[in-house]
Order: structure tokens, then sequence, then C-alpha cells
């Protein structure tokens, strides 16, 4: 029986923005089915993929592969690498995919979208993220949204930096919810601190995951596609940690 997914909505604001934007962010959709978000796609001003498009525990690819063809044609794409495209037994033949795609290859790099900056960071081995691509991105002066994978990344070698916003996954909401908070997330073992939700007074947000990708059951841990909306204005103040976010079905 698939994972019930649910849209949650969070709005972010800051004079460093200068146009309202909306942006589904479709983390770890591991090769899933996204059919019943096509009309969010379609409503959205871009589609943010912070990583692992793929499963690299299946043979077949197909899945992520019918993401890059359908996607794009709803909207604008950024992906951004996670750790099963870095470790697929495919990854030459996938990234060929990637680059012919019109997806939009963040890997340590950023463009501008609609007057703000979208950056990537990539998934490496240990968690060691590139600290030249960093000091580079906290230099420019739009408002900056930065794909990173890994939580755990971010929190050890991310947050303090000069960035305005992040949006990680990889942790699936930390598979079992038990009192708001997650029993077992990769990279942070057992009840880890950083499954889901926003972090950092605001400025940091992890999506539990488009699909479940993973063998193991989700308990009281719906998959979600994540609807931001950026606006021009002055941040409001920090509420308590998920303050601001709305769950819908």
């Amino acid at each position: 029986m698939p994972n019930r997914r649910v849209r949650v909505r969070h709005t972010i604001r800051s004079p460093k923005i200068t146009q309202p934007l909306t942006l589904a962010v479709a983390a770890d959709l591991h090769c899933g089915d996204f059919d019943d978000v096509m009309e969010d796609f379609r409503a959205a001003d871009a589609i943010l993929v912070p990583g692992d498009l793929v499963n690299r525990h299946r043979k077949s690819y197909e899945g992520a592969a019918r993401f890059l063809r359908e996607a794009p044609e709803a909207a604008p794409v950024f992906y951004s690498m996670g750790n099963h495209e870095r470790r697929c037994p495919y990854h030459d033949e996938w990234m060929e995919i990637v680059r012919r795609s019109r997806a939009v290859w963040l890997d340590d790099a950023s463009t501008v979208f609609r007057g703000i900056r979208i950056a990537g960071l990539s998934s490496r081995p240990k968690g060691e993220a590139n600290p030249a691509f960093l000091d580079e991105l906290e230099r420019q002066d739009e408002f900056i949204l930065l794909m990173c994978h890994h939580p755990e990344m971010w929190r050890d070698q991310v947050r303090g930096r000069k960035i305005d916003f992040t949006v990680c996954g990889h942790a699936h909401g930390g598979q079992v919810q038990i009192g708001g908070r997650g029993l077992y997330a990769p990279g942070q073992g057992l009840f880890p601190r950083l499954t889901h939700g926003l972090h950092d007074g605001g400025r940091m947000m992890i999506s539990r995951g488009m699909t479940n990708g993973t063998w193991l059951p989700r308990i009281n841990d719906p998959c979600e596609l994540i609807l931001l909306r950026l606006e021009p204005g002055n941040p409001e103040p920090a509420g308590g940690k998920n303050a601001g976010l709305q769950e819908m079905p």
C-alpha cells in the first residue's frame, strides 16, 4: 500500500526577494510516482529537486527518467545531487540522461532565477562539503536558496553562513514519528534531531520526502510535497519550530 502524501505550505518573506514566487520542493522521489502532484507542479513557478530522484537499490531508473521528461513541461526544474545519485551503479549513464534533459543540474553550482539565486550543494563521501563553493555563494547579493540533501551536512558545514534559506531531504521524516520525533535517519542514527520541518529560526526546512524510498515502514510519518511561497517584504518574527507550516491533503 503506498504511503500517504500531503502538501506542506510555507511562506518566506525577505526584502531581497523581488517578486512573488511559488516553488514546489520534490525531495527523495526515488523513482516513485508523481502523477498526483502534476497540477501542483503546473501551478508553481519552479520545481526544486534536492537529491535522490533515483533509487540506487533499483535496477531501473525509468521513474526518474519519466520525471525529467514530464516535470519540465510543467515548470522549470532545478536538480541537485543526493547520495543515491552519487552511489547508484548506473551513475555515468544517469548523468548523461540528466545532461540531455531540460532540468538545470546544480552540483556545487548556482543560477539566478527571477531574481533569486538557486544553488545546489553536492552530496560527497563522508559529508565533506565544498567550502570554496559555499564561500563564493555567501558573496552573492541575491536571496540565496540552497538545496542541501543532507541535514547533517547543513548542521556541520552550512549553518551560520550567510545563506537565506536551505531545503534538505534525506532523513525521510525519521521513518517512525513518536511524539513529533523521528526514530531513525541515515547519517544521524537513532532518535535524530533533524528529520522534518523548520529549523534554525526558520532558515532551514527538511522535507520528509515524496516517497518512502526504503523497505522500512513509515508510521505517523506521511510523505510530502513542500510548496514554498516567496514574497517581498520583511520577515515575520520566528515562532515555534514549525510555526507557519500548513499541512494539507
